[in-house]
């Protein structure tokens, strides 16, 4: 993967990604790298809750009424980790 995150490219949950919410957001688990990542925010898991039904990034993000600027590093951050990863377009 690039460097620079994509927005406007369609993305997902990882498949092996397992969510848990949590009033605080929520916890990620990894199943494949066995890592362990906290949302710190319910609207973060809500662009990522969006993000397999949308067609990209930034419309997640819109769809969960959020600012690109503040999920879109959010984001990156979640994909270098494996979290989440990009899907082919529909």
């Amino acid at each position: 993967m690039s460097d620079a995150f994509d927005l406007d490219a369609p993305w997902q949950v990882h498949p092996s990604v397992s969510i848990r919410p949590e009033r605080f957001g929520a916890l990620l688990y990894h199943f494949g790298t066995r890592k362990l990542t906290f949302l710190k925010s319910p609207q973060l898991l809500d662009v990522v809750t969006h993000l397999g039904a949308q067609p990209s990034a930034r419309a997640a993000i819109a769809a969960a009424g959020a600012d690109d600027d503040r999920f879109g590093a959010a984001l990156a951050t979640l994909a270098a980790a494996q979290m989440i990863c990009p899907r082919a377009a529909s």
